[in-house]
């Protein structure tokens, strides 16, 4: 049998609104792989805490109050720290076109805007894992 694919799916900062998120998570939970959602107001501390203790394969971080060009390369930066090079990161929510060219040099593989459609972002998980078990 196949292992799934583990998501952990994490707002950042001070957002108080969860419903994009909680429609990806379904969305990748529907798709067959296993969510690990952390809820509102996480740091980017307790964000790559649950991503090692929980050994996911992506960390998917839904953020609308702005505070993405901090608190994503900080995720990245700790992962970088805690030597975990193999875990996929992807960003979303209400992110400014001129802002993603930044977030992907920071290692964001991919940010997802509003109106993205949940089977791209299903698609792209897929054929960008770094693991292959």
């Amino acid at each position: 049998m196949e292992r799934k694919i583990r998501v952990l799916v994490a707002k950042p900062g001070l957002d108080g609104h969860d419903r994009g998120a909680k429609v990806i998570a379904r969305s990748l939970r529907d798709a067959g792989m296993e969510v690990i959602y952390t809820g509102l107001r996480q740091t980017p501390e307790q964000i790559v805490s649950a991503s090692v203790q929980e050994d996911v394969d992506v960390i998917a971080m839904s953020i609308l109050s702005g505070a993405h060009n901090h608190l994503f390369p900080r995720v990245m930066e700790l992962l970088k720290d805690k030597g975990v090079d193999d875990v996929l990161v992807v960003g979303g929510g209400v992110i400014p076109d001129e802002d993603i060219p930044g977030l992907k040099a920071a290692g964001i593989a991919a940010v997802f805007t509003p109106g993205s459609a949940t089977t791209d972002i299903i698609e792209f998980i897929k054929n960008n894992l770094k693991r292959r078990e």
